[in-house]
């Protein structure tokens, strides 16, 4: 699972960073059920930091109890991703907006620096790489909008879907890899036109893109 043994103060804390860290990579994947004694058997912890730790984790949306108690890493259903996606755009159109009147050579570069790494990924069909790149992207405006409130609810609802986004883009093709590196690249290049409507519109069709890759089928929960 990839979790490492904890000997420090503030234990259920350290668990929560782990397993949200987990989460959010793919290791632990939508679905996979949250055992406190075998987390706490592999993390050398009593039962009760695991038990802190899976409610923070709750409370941020990335685990879900079943009526008996069970804890299970999230499923979203398509509402959920739906939703989720239509608050993105509104967000990140909102963040865009405020980049774009802070607009620098230096902002410029520093995107575009990433998203040639996202090419090179798309030509070596790199899906690890480029998720890490993507999130490092969106990360970066975020933090270039120089609004934190803005910013740490942006992260949250990032790291809701980080899992889904992970299995939507593990099986593209390295054509479909370059196409979104390109939808990035869009992005960088309406910021520095300056046009309102049109970064909204580009945003909106960059999340819509990542919405269908995650959609799950009308029959899933």
């Amino acid at each position: 699972m990839g979790l490492e043994p904890i000997a420090r103060e503030n234990v259920a804390e350290v668990i929560a960073v782990q397993l949200r860290e987990s989460i959010q990579s793919g290791v632990l994947k939508p679905g996979d059920k949250l055992v406190e004694r075998s987390l706490a058997e592999s993390l050398g912890v009593s039962h009760i930091p695991i038990r802190e730790a899976l409610a923070r984790l709750t409370e941020e949306g990335l685990v879900q109890r079943t009526p008996r108690r069970v804890a299970r890493v999230s499923v979203l259903s398509r509402r959920d991703l739906e939703e989720i996606s239509s608050l993105r755009i509104v967000l990140e159109s909102f963040a865009a907006r405020l980049l774009r009147d802070r607009w620098s050579e230096d902002f410029d570069k520093e995107l575009m620096a990433i998203v040639k790494k996202m090419m090179s990924a798309a030509s070596g069909g790199d899906t690890v790489s480029m998720f890490e790149l993507d999130s490092e992207f969106h990360q970066k405006l975020w933090e270039m909008s120089d609004h934190q409130a803005l910013q740490a609810v942006a992260t949250q609802l990032r790291r809701r879907i980080n899992g889904f986004v992970q299995e939507a883009n593990s099986g593209l093709t390295r054509e479909e890899l370059r196409q979104h590196a390109l939808s990035h690249q869009e992005i960088v290049e309406v910021l520095r036109d300056g046009d309102d409507a049109l970064i909204e519109e580009t945003i909106a069709s960059h999340v819509n893109s990542a919405l269908e890759r995650m959609r799950p089928k009308e029959s899933a929960v």
